[in-house]
């Protein structure tokens, strides 16, 4: 038994280039500066529909974050899209739905500070999802759904014309664009990415984007009366069309003639409307996705919104989404790829060979269905609904599992947008002579024994789902004591930094 331990227990030494330092790899900056309230366009929003019997214009916000001190002038850029259920806070009965949710202010920070630019964009709100009818939820969700997808478009063109028409002010390279979304936002990047031409919705009678109207069969999404997904051209509601006045504007142009194409989807518990929608050729996506989520189906599944608890329509979560991106060789960019320190090991041994899925456990358990967010229960109303999906919120929590997200995406996003961070072997490897860990295994407590020419500096130890457990930075020692400090039984990374290196060391703690 004690050789099957100390097998657990045996060092293993990265042999492959890390990355250290590099830009879009690492956070290189220290601060972020912020600007709010930007105005990315004006569209059509329903949300006061049931007030003023009509859609009504409605100013399109986001927040952009920028490096403090940074002398380029062309940075990748990161648009951010929160979630909510396409309704507004605290309404939507969810602890998160503004610019401001703590999961995706971190992300854009951190973005930032790794070399990125990063704007968190709102989206046009507005469906029924108490509808007595589910064909009415469904009317409903799709057009904002609809809506989203062309508030995305909206906010990539509004960059390219500020590079065309305001000498670029945001420093931004509009050939490298990611859309990135969690929750519901998810949704709006997912179907961003595979949704690229109107004629792919279903068209056909007896199709679940088909209603009736005047007892004939009409579709739930129509170009001349929704707008185009660019957001290109006006949308004009005909005579006898559901919920609407005749001749109400349903979408009004925005930045017409500026491409909309993007470069990388990123997916924290989205899905996409329809499996149809994903060709060959689309932009690589990666997706987080707890795949017990009992609000965003995993795969196939029909949608129930959390706090009305009603069905609305199937729809496609993550791995279904990445087993179909995989096989039109869409994520081709980073497949196969053995990435350092990203956690690919812990992905790779949970989705099945989908490149770019990362199925993230949460430590509460099969109902912990976002464990990255985190809020302030003194001052959310929606506390108690959020506490029952993230029974152990904290900010600890939620940047543990940040830290797993940004070091999965990070090179792979070096790959897609052809970023050539710049790998280096520099980051020398403390040889195992050099150093101890003991006893081996531990019940208790480690020690971490130094070679006398060498000094710990730092250490970190991780679980296998990525997420630090435990850590110490600026030491100067020969010798440091590692406590168990509650931690449960099993197998654990502990990376130990030295004044000449590095070292990753496998280790376990039994009862």
């Amino acid at each position: 038994m004690k050789q099957i331990f100390t097998l657990f227990l045996l060092c293993f030494f990265s042999v492959s280039a890390l990355f250290a330092q590099s830009r879009y790899v690492e956070e290189i900056f220290d601060d972020v500066n912020v600007t709010y309230d930007i105005t990315y366009g004006v569209n059509a929003t329903v949300i006061a529909l049931p007030q003023v019997g009509e859609a009504i214009p409605q100013e399109l916000k986001l927040d952009f974050y920028e490096p403090e001190g940074d002398t380029e002038t062309e940075r990748p850029l990161v648009i951010i899209f929160h979630t909510g259920n396409f309704l507004p806070h605290p309404e939507n009965g969810s602890t998160g739905g503004t610019r401001t949710d703590s999961s995706i202010v971190e992300i854009a920070n951190r973005l930032a500070r790794m070399g990125y630019v990063s704007a968190i964009a709102t989206y046009r709100q507005g469906w029924n999802p108490v509808a007595n009818e589910q064909e009415e939820r469904i009317f409903t969700l799709i057009n904002a759904a609809y809506r989203g997808v062309q508030d995305a478009r909206t906010a990539i063109k509004f960059f390219r014309r500020n590079v065309a028409e305001g000498n670029n002010s945001f420093g931004v390279d509009t050939d490298r664009i990611v859309l990135w979304g969690e929750g519901t936002g998810g949704y709006v990047t997912l179907n961003t990415a595979v949704l690229d031409d109107y004629n792919k919705i279903p068209l056909t009678p007896g199709g679940k984007f088909i209603t009736e109207v005047g007892g004939m069969p009409f579709p739930m999404v129509v170009e001349a009366i929704n707008g185009d997904i660019n957001a290109d051209s006006v949308g004009i509601v005909p005579p006898n069309y559901p919920g609407f006045p005749a001749g109400d504007t349903l979408n009004y142009p925005n930045h017409v003639g500026y491409s909309s194409d993007f470069n990388l989807s990123v997916n924290m518990g989205g899905a996409c409307g329809d499996t149809s929608w994903i060709d060959p050729g689309q932009v690589p996506i990666i997706s987080y996705h707890v795949p017990t989520d009992p609000n965003a189906p995993y795969m196939g599944d029909v949608l129930i919104v959390p706090g009305f608890n009603l069905p609305v329509v199937e729809v496609f979560g993550s791995y279904t989404v990445q087993e179909f991106t995989n096989q039109y060789g869409n994520n081709d960019a980073f497949a196969g790829m053995d990435f350092d320190n990203d956690f690919s090991e812990v992905a790779n041994s949970r989705n099945d060979g989908l490149d770019g899925l990362f199925p993230i456990i949460g430590s509460d358990g099969p109902n912990d269905s976002s464990p990255w967010q985190w809020w302030n229960p003194d001052e959310n109303p929606n506390h108690a609904n959020g506490i029952m999906s993230n029974p152990s919120m904290s900010p600890e929590k939620g940047r543990s599992y940040i830290d797993t997200i940004i070091a999965y995406y990070a090179p792979r996003a070096c790959e897609v947008l052809n970023l050539e961070c710049e790998p280096v072997s520099a980051e020398p490897q403390v040889e195992k002579a050099q150093f101890t860990v003991a006893p081996t295994p531990a019940r208790d407590m480690m020690r971490i024994t130094a070679d006398p020419s060498n000094v710990i500096t730092d250490w970190q130890m991780y679980d296998m789902q990525g997420r630090v457990v435990q850590e110490k930075r600026g030491l100067e020692a020969h010798t440091e004591f590692v406590n168990r400090n509650g931690l449960s039984s099993g197998q654990y990374i502990l990376k130990v930094a030295f004044q000449n290196g590095t070292v990753d060391s496998k280790i376990v703690i039994y009862q």
